[in-house]
């Protein structure tokens, strides 16, 4: 007999995968991502003071702007951790207010780590009730990818979904991703993504992947291929950082109907009004579609 309060397994609700609401707002709005990067000097170009003041006025402004238009929002952690417990209680705000307008919210949190500690960064991140609970967090595999189970099984058990690093952009990732060739590292975590999203119904699991939109020919080096995947990939660096819709087209190939693309100073540098900031992403997404 389950304790008195709480409900049997099996009469728990059945819970819409974090990968079905994403593909259903991919259909439905397009695949673009709106970073949420209120860095020091974007507060400046927007006239606001960097403070905790200026930092909730940015985020809440971005939501309001992009809601109805994008995909998912993807506010970077370290921006708001800066600021201390006031910034990450702007954060919260932040996440309860993209919730409320019906945007699907990725936490850039990149957390890592192992056993109970992991295990405490999925409860915050991911479980129902949390403050701090978003749609998606991404995740950083580098101490093992099993490692990260504590987050794949609490994503899976409240409908969120998890983004797995696999080929960043920056130079420095080389030395880690691409160690191994055909074999490579990457290769390796793509691999165990691919079979993590065996649990997962539907066009979309839950573990989506961080490929960034300037790798260039580097899933062709590696070989490797995403369309098993099964999962979206996350793809920052459109707009600001160099990659064109063009560019995403031609490194993706084949996947890039599950490519997520996300343009943060491209967009925010529109503001500080919400329309302007409006009509960037709505360029942005017609580069995309088009």
């Amino acid at each position: 007999m389950p304790e008195s309060g709480t409900t049997p397994e099996s009469q728990q609700p059945v819970r819409e995968s974090f990968g079905s609401r994403l593909a259903a707002a991919m259909v439905d709005r397009g695949p673009l991502c709106v970073g949420i990067d209120p860095h020091p000097s974007l507060l400046a170009d927007w006239g606001l003071n960097d403070d905790v003041a200026g930092l909730e006025r940015f985020s809440l402004t971005v939501v309001e702007a992009v809601a109805s238009l994008a995909a998912a929002v993807k506010p970077q952690v370290a921006l708001y951790e800066r600021h201390g417990s006031a910034g990450m209680a702007v954060l919260e705000r932040t996440l309860a207010a993209s919730t409320e307008a019906g945007v699907l919210s990725i936490a850039d949190a990149k957390r890592g780590d192992i056993g109970s500690t992991m295990a405490a960064y999925a409860d915050a991140w991911l479980r129902d009730g949390s403050a701090l609970a978003a749609d998606s967090v991404t995740l950083s595999p580098y101490l093992g990818f099993e490692s990260l189970r504590p987050a794949l099984d609490l994503a899976a058990q409240y409908g969120r979904g998890v983004f797995v690093l696999a080929l960043t952009s920056n130079p420095e990732g080389k030395s880690v991703q691409h160690v191994g060739g055909s074999d490579s590292v990457a290769r390796r975590i793509v691999a165990e993504a691919t079979a993590e999203n065996g649990r997962y119904e539907g066009s979309l699991g839950s573990v989506g992947l961080v490929v960034g939109a300037t790798i260039g020919s580097a899933l062709r080096d590696l070989d490797i291929d995403l369309g098993p995947v099964r999962g979206a990939i996350l793809a920052p660096g459109l707009g600001a950082q160099g990659a064109t819709p063009a560019d995403l087209r031609a490194t993706f190939g084949s996947a890039y109907p599950a490519v997520l693309a996300t343009s943060s100073r491209g967009i925010l540098a529109a503001g500080p009004t919400a329309a302007a900031l409006r009509s960037a992403a709505e360029e942005t997404l017609a580069g995309l579609l088009s």
